[in-house]
């Protein structure tokens, strides 16, 4: 199995990255589950799953703020 492709897209950026979004997925996903709220449910997977398909950082920031953004809405 070669992993020189796979290590090669991990910058400092992506991973940072990759953080903050799948914690924010995170937190997404558990409100939407206590609030019985399925579009919040379905962001917040999204942003925790998006960042195994995805490894150019400025497309995971990308992305990334739509999603958050879209949460955002989805919570009021």
């Amino acid at each position: 199995m070669d992993l020189g492709g796979l290590l090669n897209s991990l910058t400092f950026g992506s991973i940072i990255g990759g953080l903050i979004f799948s914690g924010v997925g995170f937190v997404a996903l558990t409100y939407g589950k206590r609030t019985m709220n399925v579009r919040m449910m379905a962001i917040g997977a999204a942003l925790t799953i998006y960042l195994f398909f995805v490894s150019d950082t400025f497309w995971i920031y990308v992305i990334g703020s739509v999603l958050t953004f879209a949460a955002y809405q989805a919570a009021e």
